[in-house]
């Protein structure tokens, strides 16, 4: 579609602007909500968005007949918003993933059409998108300091210009900012993420395996779209 519109903003804020004349809505959280989703709707996985990782999750994954992730990143022998954790997650696992950002923008946005992108299948899921519809915001995640307002996130930014890169159409100033830093660092990602903010703190917490699967560009084909609540590869190979 030659025509489309591409739009960027930030946060459920920025989703909230841009969904009301959306076809498509694409979440980009690459540190490391997105890249989970990838990684375990690529084995075969139901990946349930759930915000809070409170009692309700548990009950949300009974209601379900779901795992619940751990909260504890890096916990043996569990599922968690740690990529590496889901290499192995088996097929047709039914995962409840709690996030306060790619999971509560990804339940935010009503009954439009959602993918979930990053660095890794960046192509894969432009190309459904620019098939899906003509009108697609790009929304990066971003993250939350302490009080709950949202911190810009590098690492968002480029995996939004990532998405971008491969979308065809009229760009908004907001994607061609995204557009360029993208094109600017697209040839160092895991030095960019491991320097970011979000990539100090996994480091910190001796999870560069992690960032390392974030900066894997087009390294899957998987196009994971939210359907009766869970994100699942409607592409599976």
């Amino acid at each position: 579609m030659n025509n489309s519109n591409i739009n960027c903003e930030w946060g459920l804020n920025g989703l909230k602007k841009l969904s009301s004349h959306s076809d498509v809505i694409i979440i980009v959280d690459v540190l490391s909500f997105s890249t989970s989703v990838d990684i375990a709707v690529s084995n075969g996985a139901f990946i349930y968005p759930y915000a809070l990782h409170d009692k309700s999750a548990a009950e949300y994954a009974l209601r379900m007949n779901a795992e619940l992730a751990s909260a504890e990143r890096g916990k043996p022998d569990s599922y968690s918003l740690s990529p590496s954790s889901l290499m192995n997650i088996r097929p047709d696992t039914k995962l409840v993933l709690p996030s306060p950002n790619g999971s509560e923008l990804s339940l935010a946005a009503g009954s439009k059409i959602v993918l979930c992108a990053c660095l890794r299948n960046c192509t894969a899921v432009a190309e459904y998108a620019m098939e899906a519809g003509e009108n697609i915001a790009v929304i990066p995640a971003g993250e939350k300091w302490k009080d709950g307002s949202m911190r810009f996130a590098a690492e968002d930014l480029i995996g939004a210009g990532a998405v971008i890169a491969n979308l065809g159409g009229e760009l908004s100033i907001d994607a061609e900012v995204a557009l360029t830093a993208f094109k600017n660092f697209e040839h160092n990602l895991f030095e960019v993420l491991e320097n970011s903010v979000s990539g100090n703190e996994l480091l910190d917490k001796g999870f560069e395996e992690d960032i390392v699967l974030a900066s894997e560009l087009n390294f899957s084909s998987s196009v994971p779209l939210l359907q009766d609540k869970a994100f699942i590869n409607i592409f599976p190979q």
